[in-house]
């Protein structure tokens, strides 16, 4: 491996890391108690579409806000674990550019309200979603990780993992 292969390993596990942080946190009583209200929250100060967007999803949660809770969680550390150990790279690039632009556009409110000389922020998800595209298009999987292992052991799933595939 040269070194931006070496980097590309490095910078996949790094990631990880900062998803168990995340992961972490969302195990939290303090969070799964509060689910509803943080998604809620990002109603406020928004456009009307984006409000109505934001309700559709709090008033969703609000059915089994627990429920909803520990799927987050479960998703994250799951995440976490796949991008630390580069198991099913291609599938959890994909997974982890959707949760992000779900993070994003609900709990984030898309990073708004935008207000022109206030707001500079669009949020924290919306990066993570870029990431998870770079990591995607670098196949980050066939570095430091089980992906080169697993990817000739599932056939035709190979796909889901990002190792190196020689055909005959």
């Amino acid at each position: 491996m040269n070194w931006r292969e070496r980097g590309v390993g490095i910078a996949r596990i790094i990631f990880g890391l900062v998803w168990v942080v995340a992961a972490t946190l969302q195990w939290q009583p303090q969070f799964q108690n509060t689910f509803v209200a943080q998604v809620a929250a990002a109603r406020d100060g928004q456009p009307a579409p984006i409000m109505g967007w934001v309700s559709f999803w709090a008033n969703l949660v609000s059915v089994n806000p627990l429920l909803f809770a520990r799927i987050l969680a479960t998703t994250e550390s799951a995440l976490a674990i796949f991008l630390i150990l580069c198991l099913f790279s291609n599938l959890t690039s994909i997974v982890g550019i959707f949760l992000s632009l779900g993070i994003w556009s609900i709990p984030e409110g898309f990073g708004g309200p935008y207000l022109p000389g206030q707001t500079t922020d669009i949020g924290t998800a919306f990066p993570y979603a870029i990431l998870f595209v770079v990591l995607l298009c670098l196949s980050a999987g066939r570095y430091y990780g089980l992906d080169q292992w697993l990817t000739p052991r599932l056939g035709r799933w190979g796909f889901l993992a990002s190792g190196s595939i020689r055909r005959k």
